[in-house]
């Protein structure tokens, strides 16, 4: 009988290789490639005949729906990142840059929970237990019952965590540090925190436990490790920062059980994480408002409206290659609404160099920002100051015109919280607050932004004469 001949597939992407290597072709990961014979066996053993399966029951879409039994931590910011808690029985993911505060969110929310009465357990395979509480002792979390372990093998943090009453909160910090007995590879490896992963998620499937996993993160921002990591949990959240800012966000990027796209924001501090309940205060905190090159977007994250300063420079260049420097947005965008400003508006920038930043170290994501990134360009270049009661947002198309986008109502009634009295949108717009008092001015293309701007230019020493 002729011997079964073996494969070698990628653990990250799933490309298959004749030959074991270092580095996968596909992905460009490396030590991903796995030995596995093809019926089934792993490392080139023999595989196990298939036993005859089980029928389940089919049922339909239509019936009652059961709402997913949550446990609240009274935290706000972090209850809206999870959509309401954390769910019973399901597997959690933060990711993040090392030492921008996942220990310290995860503790206090535990000493939360602890406080509510719930049985909560940390496990901590990085640091010490007297480093553990030293934070707690600095976090005010010291007099809770969190219970306490330092261990990285899944057998035994299985053990412990099985004993006595079931926790309702599990806490482990992190999965690269976790290896199994059943898997012959480092710590870290692909192979190992698969499969603690899966134990870990097992455990709360069956139990009824809600299981946070701490992820490291690479260079690119990605939590490190198998990508399936990501599809074997139930929700997934990236905590991002600038060290240079004080603020925090918790960004859901994935939830089974709740809302997308949705964001927490907290300020770091001496004495731990303190909630943000507004932030486009924190964000319009130090604005000039009479500097040119400053407009004010508002935006939308998740279901939550954000005011923010876009700032622009236009200088003009000595050098061959003009500089476009981008720091909150995408450059690949910027290029679009340079090239878009002297096609349509004929605003020349090309012998300029362009610096773009976003205040207060937060990053844009939506399309939204070009009409507010527009007018920071022009109002920077012609050196004049825009309103300053005044917000922006709107997308620009590559023949000029201004496309609307979603959440109009929820943005003007942010801006008029926050006292903005006027407001440039898409004209084709929808979902308008009714009985509003602003000012509204809606354009249909970035070349009628422009010829306002450049209006009220030629408005201002008129204006300066009747003074």
């Amino acid at each position: 009988m002729a011997k079964a001949k073996t494969q070698f597939i990628c653990q990250n992407c799933g490309t298959v290789h004749t030959r074991w290597a270092g580095k996968c072709e596909g992905c460009g990961e490396w030590n991903t490639i796995v030995e596995e014979d093809p019926m089934g066996g792993i490392g080139g053993g023999p595989g196990k005949t298939p036993k005859k399966g089980r029928a389940v029951t089919l049922t339909s879409l239509s019936g009652e729906i059961e709402e997913a039994p949550r446990i609240p931590t009274g935290m706000t910011e972090l209850d809206r990142a999870t959509g309401g808690g954390f769910v019973r029985g399901s597997a959690v993911l933060i990711g993040g840059d090392p030492g921008i505060g996942k220990s310290t969110l995860l503790m206090q929310a535990a000493a939360a929970l602890s406080r509510r009465g719930h049985r909560i357990i940390y496990v901590s395979g990085e640091e010490a237990v007297a480093q553990v509480r030293l934070r707690a002792q600095r976090l005010g979390a010291a007099d809770t019952d969190v219970l306490l372990a330092a261990e990285t093998n899944v057998e035994d943090i299985l053990a412990t965590i099985s004993e006595g009453k079931r926790p309702d909160l599990v806490i482990i910090d992190s999965i690269q540090t976790l290896w199994s007995d059943t898997a012959d590879s480092a710590p870290g490896t692909v192979t190992q925190v698969r499969t603690g992963v899966q134990a870990m998620i097992r455990f709360a499937k069956q139990t009824g436990a809600t299981m946070v996993l701490v992820g490291h993160v690479t260079k690119e921002g990605q939590i490190a490790g198998p990508r399936v990591v990501e599809h074997m949990v139930d929700a997934v959240l990236y905590f991002e920062g600038d060290r240079g800012h004080h603020y925090r966000i918790l960004r859901t990027v994935k939830n089974r059980f709740g809302p997308t796209d949705e964001i927490g924001v907290f300020e770091m501090s001496d004495r731990g994480l303190r909630e943000v309940s507004n932030p486009s205060e924190l964000f319009l905190g130090e604005r000039n408002e009479k500097a040119p090159g400053a407009a004010v977007f508002a935006g939308i994250e998740g279901t939550r409206p954000v005011l923010v300063e876009v700032q622009a420079l236009v200088a003009a260049t000595s050098l061959g290659t003009p500089r476009r420097a981008v720091v909150g947005w995408d450059s690949s965008r910027l290029a679009m609404i340079l090239a878009v400003l002297e096609a349509h508006c004929g605003v020349r920038l090309g012998q300029h160099d362009v610096y773009l930043n976003v205040a207060g170290g937060y990053r844009i994501r939506e399309p939204a920002a070009d009409m507010a990134i527009a007018a920071a360009l022009v109002s920077s270049l012609a050196g004049l100051a825009l309103p300053a009661d005044c917000v922006y947002f709107g997308e620009v198309s590559l023949s000029g015109a201004v496309r609307p986008v979603a959440y109009t109502g929820q943005r003007l009634k942010e801006a008029e919280k926050l006292g903005f009295s006027a407001a440039v949108f898409p004209a084709a717009s929808s979902d308008l607050p009714k009985g509003s008092a602003g000012k509204w001015t809606e354009v249909d293309s970035l070349p009628d932004l422009v010829a306002r701007i450049a209006g009220s230019r030629l408005k201002a020493p008129a204006d300066q004469e009747d003074a």
